[in-house]
């Protein structure tokens, strides 16, 4: 009985009920839409960021994250590159050596830091030559060039052609000491590391470092930016080495990741001031609904019902407009966020974050862009009424019948 009753009462109050059903669409589709574009462009950014420079999933000997040494390498790196390859979800893979040393062109001197690479593996992963800003990138066998970062090379007044003198130390304990030739310039777009990276062949790197056959660092690219957690297990235990740890971005970019995480806490004071938004608007209806029917719920507290009857009632008359919102809402939301993935909003100014730059802004839809804004409303809804039920409840029958 209470459910046809609330469904009469919704049905009698038409305009009412619209207008409170829009008030928590408006608040359904804004929460969405606003969810999918937070994701959209963290994902974007992610991605970039991963993609680019660092992998989703990195390897390396334990305990080399926490302290960097260049002792700390992965040893037989290319069969660990072959096992991975092998993986589902894997798109690419590159090895890595990382080193510091002092650089010298002519009677410039800068400190830097030695980054050996695998020209085609990492153009595979990271596609470095479209950072190229000049020249062009490594050879594919090792001839004793390098690749400057744009920093790097303003701050060594060095050129293409030019030769780079190294100065840094083995891996035996010797001097390791030897002359590059300049073959292209990069900017990656994180002005420290192209103030500071100078790209080696690997093997000119290993040669020079006395690492023969051995790696500081394997990048692995995803197929996905889902479940990573679950390709690097497969990793870890495909490659079967208890000297090598296979983490996330989330852990060895831990700086980037907590930057993500501080950002989106705005999404959630945007989603709050949604939530508010409808919280008044749905408040500000039922009132006035309730306070309309003061007659009618003394009739019916006359008539023998009790004071849970008419809470349950307002609860569920303000239920089914939710639900009815949500039903609307759902199909609006997705709309919108496909709209926004697909066209996206291009930037009148480039906006830089965590280094990298980006123009376009786009939404993605999430299985939270749906959840979340579905709960928001129908919680919203559901703890607003309460104050004007229990008013309705409340109700003196004789008081109400001979004022109303």
């Amino acid at each position: 009985m209470l459910l046809k009753l609330s469904f009469r009462n919704v049905l009698r109050q038409r305009r009412r009920s619209l207008l409170t059903i829009l008030t928590m669409t408006g608040g359904f589709f804004l929460c969405a839409l606003s969810i999918g574009w937070a994701d959209g462009t963290y994902n974007d950014i992610i991605r970039l960021f991963t993609d680019t420079r660092t992998g989703q999933i990195q390897l390396h000997h334990k305990g080399y994250r926490e302290d960097p040494s260049l002792y700390d390498k992965i040893s037989n790196y290319e069969q660990l590159g072959s096992t991975i390859d092998d993986l589902d979800r894997v798109r690419a893979w590159a090895p890595r050596i990382y080193s510091g040393g002092l650089l010298s062109v002519r009677d410039q001197s800068a400190a830097g830091k030695l980054v050996g690479i695998d020209p085609a593996l990492e153009e595979e992963a990271t596609a470095l030559s479209k950072q190229l800003v000049e020249g062009e990138t490594l050879s594919g066998v090792p001839r004793r060039e390098a690749v400057l970062g744009e920093g790097l090379a303003e701050r060594l007044q060095a050129g293409i052609g030019d030769t780079v003198a190294v100065l840094s130390q083995g891996a035996d304990g010797s001097i390791a000491n030897e002359g590059y030739v300049v073959v292209g310039l990069i900017e990656t777009g994180d002005m420290m590391s192209d103030r500071a990276n100078m790209y080696l062949h690997i093997s000119d790197a290993q040669e020079l470092l006395v690492l023969q056959g051995s790696a500081h660092e394997i990048a692995v690219m995803t197929e996905t930016m889902q479940g990573l957690d679950g390709i690097a297990a497969g990793i870890a235990e495909a490659v079967e080495r208890g000297d090598v740890e296979v983490v996330t971005w989330k852990v060895f970019a831990q700086d980037f990741y907590r930057a993500m995480k501080a950002d989106m806490a705005g999404m959630w004071v945007m989603l709050l001031v949604i939530m508010i938004v409808v919280a008044v608007g749905v408040l500000n209806t039922v009132l006035m609904s309730v306070l309309e029917r003061r007659r009618e719920y003394g009739v019916l507290r006359a008539l023998g019902t009790r004071p849970s009857g008419i809470v349950s009632m307002v609860v569920i008359e303000t239920l089914i407009l939710s639900v009815v919102a949500v039903a609307v809402g759902v199909p609006l939301g997705l709309l919108g966020i496909h709209i926004l993935s697909e066209t996206g909003i291009s930037l009148s100014q480039e906006v830089t974050y965590g280094g990298m730059s980006f123009q376009e802004m786009r939404a993605a839809f999430t299985p939270r862009s749906l959840y979340l804004p579905t709960l928001t409303v129908l919680l919203t809804a559901m703890l607003v009424c309460l104050v004007p039920a229990l008013k309705a409840a409340r109700t003196r029958p004789a008081e109400a019948m001979r004022t109303y």
